[in-house]
């Protein structure tokens, strides 16, 4: 099943093209990337896929529901992590994730700790969220994301602005979480799309560049490494 189709999506900011005709599909339990610079329209993609935007022309479904008429039925299949991490700082660990346990009506009434346990955040569950580091602080976030049990979350830059050992451990929650949902992954960094990703999207000022494995990717290319692949589509060479 594709949980997510976007069929020739258009979206335009007045005479700005910020999407222009993007057409693709994620599968079931796929990590899937989206790869591109700033203005690449990634999150953009992000925005319509979860109807916090709507788009000009054409047609997204997530889980077989269309964005813009069944928009109820997505917001109970889908979630976000934004690059903005979304908890609040004067409440603890453990509030935090109360509050959104209320807030989406979850009945489980274990998943609060369930979800402490997997990100290892029990030293930390009665400490306020301001004193946590960055890297404790995307565990949080993306915690939340996953509070309504989603079939689809969308990790809008998840390491952005982490060292490289907060980055690291969150790659590996990250991959702990594949085999129980569908992810779309938005990154600037080659190596987090790399070790992480099933298949990417590769993107340019709203266009689809180039999309598949990262073996399929640098043949497409005809480079032996992601980042000269990467260099070589984006520059424009190719369109799917």
């Amino acid at each position: 099943m594709n949980v997510l189709e976007l069929n020739n999506v258009k979206k335009y900011y007045k005479d700005v093209k910020a999407l222009d005709g993007i057409s693709f599909q994620v599968n079931e339990n796929e990590l899937f990337g989206l790869l591109g610079v700033n203005g690449a329209g990634k999150t953009t993609i992000v925005k319509l896929s979860t109807g916090l935007i709507d788009y000009d022309s054409g047609s997204i479904s997530v889980c077989g529901f269309d964005v813009k008429k069944e928009l109820d039925k997505v917001s109970q299949v889908v979630n976000l992590s934004p690059q903005e991490t979304s908890v609040a700082l004067n409440l603890t660990v453990l509030e935090n994730l109360n509050f959104f346990k209320d807030v989406y009506g979850v009945k489980d009434e274990n998943i609060v700790d369930e979800l402490i346990n997997s990100f290892h955040l029990e030293e930390f569950k009665n400490k306020k969220a301001k004193t946590l580091s960055g890297g404790y602080q995307r565990r949080l976030s993306i915690a939340i994301g996953l509070i309504s049990s989603p079939k689809l979350l969308f990790l809008d830059e998840p390491t952005l602005g982490l060292d490289v050992i907060a980055r690291r451990e969150l790659w590996n929650i990250i991959n702990n979480l594949k085999s129980k949902l569908t992810i779309i992954l938005t990154s600037h960094y080659l190596e987090e799309i790399e070790a992480l990703c099933d298949r990417v999207a590769i993107m340019k000022s709203g266009k689809l560049l180039a999309i598949g494995t990262v073996s399929e990717i640098k043949k497409i290319a005809n480079k032996d490494s992601f980042e000269d692949a990467f260099i070589e589509i984006s520059g424009g060479l190719y369109e799917n």
